[in-house]
């Protein structure tokens, strides 16, 4: 682990990954999306990964969800949050013109890859290759630097990040620990990557079967059990987060971190959170608002 003194290089760029598609695995068996649950007062899973990725720094965020409940996620989000650090300034002379709004994008997964491989992982993989070929092709200057990913089947009070911001906006990867554990053993912690780490893990998704017997030909027209079929959306963070050299990384551990993917962990949360001061940062991060539209289509009467 490095220490922040020799952290020197910054990041132009850091883009927030929301994972939300390719999480089956975590069933409450409730009719709204698993990252609705509430953790305080009007308070999602959701928006308190939207609002450790404004403590973290990032300059946009990229929710990845399918499109059957992508309005019901916008709608209650909305477009933009805004920067806890420049929306907490009590002595700027004029504190309105300071604040800085963090987009937030959201983005489905292919339809080619459902039931094949979109696993929890999967959506991370594909969330920064659709934020990187959009912010590409729109200017050089624009291009992600470094991904932040931040799992909304977890919590953490998210403002222990505000004293490694700089850390985080750094060259170096940073990972967040819980007792001395991270997401290579299968804890839902945030952790941040690179294109060489990204070309890693889709290497990992790559290992996973299709339709046919692995080594077998077209010709030969061998196929695997149904059951034994495209085992890639069934991997496990562990597995495919595997490549992540921690090592050369900076760790930041964090007090107070809960996984929540069921019903039991929801209630191991629900009853530790009484000691928590959970509350939803309502107007300084979490506005809730949209953007207007630019045109609007006329309709005939």
């Amino acid at each position: 682990m490095e220490n922040s003194s020799e952290i020197e290089s910054k990041v132009n760029n850091l883009v927030g990954i929301i994972p939300i598609a390719g999480h089956d695995e975590f069933d409450f068996g409730q009719p709204w999306p698993n990252c609705m649950m509430p953790i305080g007062p009007s308070y999602s899973l959701l928006e308190a990964s939207i609002v450790e990725c404004a403590y973290a720094g990032c300059k946009s965020i990229w929710i990845v969800v399918n499109d059957d409940i992508s309005p019901l996620i916008r709608k209650t989000v909305g477009d933009w949050c805004e920067d806890p650090v420049w929306a907490m300034r009590s002595f700027d002379p004029v504190p309105g013109e300071s604040r800085r709004k963090i987009p937030i994008y959201y983005v489905a997964v292919n339809p080619k890859d459902r039931h094949k491989r979109d696993c929890l992982s999967w959506s991370v993989i594909h969330g920064a290759l659709t934020a990187f070929k959009i912010m590409s092709n729109i200017s050089d200057h624009m291009s992600p630097s470094k991904y932040y990913v931040s799992f909304p089947h977890s919590f953490f009070p998210s403002w222990q990040l505000r004293d490694h911001r700089k850390i985080i906006s750094s060259s170096t990867n940073i990972y967040v620990t819980s007792r001395g554990e991270s997401v290579k053993d299968g804890r839902l912690t945030s952790f941040t990557f690179d294109k060489e780490d990204w070309m890693e893990f889709r290497r990992v998704i790559r290992t996973g079967t299709g339709k046919r017997v692995p080594g077998s030909t077209i010709e030969e027209d061998i196929y695997l059990d149904p059951s034994e079929r495209w085992s890639a959306r069934f991997f496990p963070v562990e597995k495919v987060f595997k490549p992540l050299n921690l090592e050369n990384s900076y760790e930041i551990p964090v007090e107070d971190y809960f996984d929540i993917r069921n019903w039991q962990e929801y209630v191991d949360f629900i009853s530790a959170s009484r000691s928590i001061n959970i509350v939803r940062p309502t107007k300084s991060i979490l506005i809730g608002r949209r953007y207007n539209r630019l045109f609007k289509d006329d309709q005939e009467t």
